[in-house]
């Protein structure tokens, strides 16, 4: 699994790649996490706003920090359709 969390690099950003990150750990979840920080990859993944986090190539949030345990669910809902395939 690819998480990749876009964004320039704001206070937002940050906050939205650390909570990624816990997100991971908490699921108990095997996966790369990635920053991406550049503009033109961020529109050729269809973000809009930042901070976004999108799994596998679909985002699942952009415009705002999502509550751990809607990240952690979310994650963990993308994690089963991975495993179904």
């Amino acid at each position: 699994m690819i998480i990749q969390v876009f964004g320039p690099g704001c206070t937002k950003c940050r906050e939205a790649e650390q909570l990624v990150h816990e997100a991971v750990k908490v699921a108990g979840l095997d996966a790369t996490v990635e920053k991406v920080s550049d503009l033109r990859a961020m529109m050729a993944a269809g973000v809009l706003t930042t901070p976004a986090v999108a799994v596998n190539g679909t985002v699942l949030c952009a415009g705002s920090v999502p509550p751990l345990g809607d990240l952690v669910a979310k994650l963990m809902t993308a994690a089963q359709k991975e495993a179904r395939r």
